[in-house]
Parts: structure tokens; C-alpha cells; sequence
């Protein structure tokens, strides 16, 4: 092999085994997501949402009771009210065009968090349901 040919091996060979490491991170066991997601779920949840769901996203003490409004108060979204009845296009919905459309009064996000950014929001929240409720949306077609 000549002196010329060698640096141009040795491109090939250091972007094959760079491109064999690029595999895809693995998915948070029995769940859609990775743990980057939810891990940049967290900060955009924080951002976004906190402010009414809570920072745990254990939503408004007597969520489950119309304000003064007539309006209910934000749910929690850790697996402990109705979210998980929600399949993951209607929490992806209810992210982008919020609740107002339905007669609530949560804003969307559509304008602010981008489709991957969506789905790490719902993926930090879902990431807080315990194994039995995060079945229980499987089994009810929450993949859909």
C-alpha cells in the first residue's frame, strides 16, 4: 500500500466505527421514550407547565372541582387523574392546541414547543406514572 493511500484508509475506517457508536439510544424499560427525552422533558415541563400542573407534575390541590369559573383546575399529570386515559395523539393535542378549544382554559403550545419538544414534555410526566398506570394506557391503546 502506498504512503498516499494510507490517510485515506484510515478516514474510512475511523467513520466506520465512529458510525457503528451511532446506534440509537435505547428506549426507558417498557416505555415509547428515552431517557434523554425525559431528561429534556423536565427543564421544557419546568418552563412550560409548572406554573400550573406543578413542578412534579402533581397538578392543583381539588383539581377535580369547578373554580369559580366553572373551569377546573390543572389535573395532575404524574398518573394520578385522567391523563392516562388519554391516548399519546390526544396528549399531543391537548399540548399544542391546549384546553381552551374544549372549553377549558389551558393555552396551547403549538407556537412555542416544536413536535419533539411535545413529546418530551409528555414523556417526563409519563415518565412519573408507575408501571401499573403506564400498562393501563397501553392497554387502552395509548400508543395510538
Amino acid at each position: 500500500m502506498r504512503i498516499i493511500e494510507l490517510p485515506a484508509v484510515l478516514i474510512v475506517l475511523l467513520g466506520a466505527v465512529l458510525l457503528s457508536g451511532c446506534e440509537s439510544e435505547p428506549k426507558v424499560a417498557g416505555r415509547w421514550y428515552t431517557q434523554t427525552q425525559v431528561d429534556n422533558g423536565k427543564q421544557l415541563f419546568i418552563d412550560n407547565c409548572a406554573k400550573c400542573h406543578g413542578v412534579a407534575a402533581q397538578g392543583t390541590p381539588n383539581w377535580n372541582k369547578t373554580g369559580a369559573d366553572g373551569k377546573y383546575p390543572p389535573p395532575p399529570l404524574n398518573g394520578t387523574a385522567h391523563a392516562w386515559h388519554h391516548p399519546l395523539t390526544g396528549l399531543k393535542r391537548s399540548v399544542q392546541q391546549g384546553g381552551v378549544p374544549l372549553g377549558g382554559s389551558m393555552p396551547g403550545f403549538a407556537d412555542t414547543l416544536s413536535d419533539a419538544e411535545t413529546e418530551a414534555v409528555i414523556s417526563y410526566f409519563q415518565n412519573r406514572w408507575p408501571a401499573p398506570i403506564y400498562q393501563a394506557w397501553l392497554d387502552r391503546g395509548g400508543l395510538k
